[in-house]
């Protein structure tokens, strides 16, 4: 039997396949310590055969994604001054096939597509960590969270974040009805569920930031263009103005107590400091692409036992660029960080600018996500990491060129479906 390459990697037309695909790749990443290479044989094989279907349609023009295999290039030419020369090797393949794939699938997926697997992907993660998770206490906090089947409970708060978003966006930005409408549903629930159980304030917070700002996105397509920019700029302006009064003010202080954090955040800004100490040692390029988390060094070996790291792995600076500039010195900064405002500035952009561009309304909610988490965790740092995936996969989306509608479709479908009360 033969199977139509439309049916495989025609976006919009391969729904059969993509959305399970996407499905188990977000099982791949939040399992793949649990389930080792067995996980990530199966990601690879869920995208990298693609190529093999129809290889000019599946990789493209690459010559438009050079600026987003820059910080990949970055971490591969680490290798030749590392100080752990095999880890870093390994890692940055590892982080490069992982761009590939991403890659990939911005060619064969649309987002809507994209969306719909992640509430199928997200479900199952939740409902294994609900049936095969534990509890966990924390020695720097004296609580005990809920951790899911996941080593951190920022992870689990992570996915449950996703889901509350991309649920949001199957209904109120894909106008979903029936099957993904009850699932969505399904899934915004447990996602809820696990957002309060593993008690992560990072997680809660970024989370409701983001569902603010894609309410607030909601009622800003209802206008023309040029009007959406004044009020873009004047939200803007004033959320400015509110963060810096709220911090002044104390604000920021009586957040974190609801969650029972203190200034510190549970040891992370002296973490900050050893980071930016630990930087400073190789300020231009870095000690090399994970090659400073590595047991028998003395310095790692102090911070996993000053905060109680039995296992000596998986733990990290907490913050995307301290950690970027420990490993990749001040260039891997500069690439990532102009990477990030690219993205935003493209999305962004694009929801002011085109008439209806529901595509650039949700990557700009989730690149928002990812740049407010950049500050607390490593998200985007990582291979085989839902964080890592989306990152390259909205820089795919915004490097590939599209239709822009006409003035006619912008009448008839400029005024989306309110939200429901």
């Amino acid at each position: 039997m033969r199977i139509a390459k439309s049916a495989l990697i025609q976006p919009g037309g391969n729904a059969a396949y993509a959305i399970p695909a996407v499905a188990l790749s977000l099982f791949c990443f939040a399992y793949s310590i649990k389930f080792g290479q067995v996980a990530i044989l199966l990601y690879y094989v869920l995208w990298l055969p693609l190529i093999a279907v129809d290889y000019k349609k599946v990789l493209g023009s690459h010559g438009r994604y050079l600026w987003i295999y820059a910080f990949a290039a970055l971490a591969f030419l680490s290798v030749f001054w590392s100080a752990v020369p095999s880890i870093s090797l390994r890692a940055s393949i590892q982080y490069l096939t992982q761009v590939i794939c991403a890659l990939i699938a911005v060619r064969v997926l649309d987002v809507r597509t994209l969306t719909v697997g992640m509430v199928a992907g997200v479900g199952i993660v939740l409902v294994y960590s609900l049936l095969f998770g534990y509890y966990e206490y924390d020695p720097l906090d004296g609580t005990f969270s809920f951790v899911g089947a996941f080593a951190s409970k920022n992870q689990l708060g992570f996915y449950a974040s996703l889901g509350l978003i991309v649920s949001f966006a199957t209904v109120f930005i894909f106008g979903e009805r029936r099957l993904w409408m009850a699932a969505s549903g399904v899934v915004g629930l447990l996602s809820a569920y696990c957002l309060i159980a593993c008690q992560s304030a990072t997680s809660v917070l970024t989370t409701a930031v983001v569902l603010a700002l894609m309410m607030g996105l909601h009622v800003v397509l209802a206008l023309t263009p040029d009007h959406r920019k004044l009020l873009v700029v004047g939200g803007g302006v004033a959320v400015i103005v509110l963060a810096v009064a709220g911090v002044y003010l104390g604000a920021v202080d009586a957040v974190l107590g609801i969650f029972g954090k203190d200034s510190t955040l549970t040891g992370r800004t002296y973490l900050w400091q050893q980071g930016i100490e630990a930087a400073k040692q190789n300020p231009i390029f870095g000690i090399g692409y994970q090659a400073y988390w590595v047991q028998g060094f003395s310095e790692p070996e102090r911070l996993w036992e000053e905060f109680f790291i039995g296992s000596r792995s998986g733990f990290h600076f907490h913050n995307t660029y301290i950690e970027t500039a420990v490993e990749l010195g001040l260039a891997g900064v500069f690439t990532l960080a102009m990477m990030l405002l690219r993205i935003l500035w493209g999305h962004l952009r694009r929801v002011i600018e085109d008439f209806r561009n529901v595509e650039s309304y949700l990557l700009f909610s989730i690149a928002v996500l990812l740049t407010i988490r950049s500050f607390v965790e490593i998200d985007i740092l990582t291979p085989y990491n839902v964080g890592t995936f989306l990152f390259y996969f909205t820089a795919g989306k915004l490097a590939t060129a599209r239709r822009l509608p006409t003035a006619s479709h912008w009448r008839h479908q400029a005024s989306p479906e309110p939200i429901a009360q």
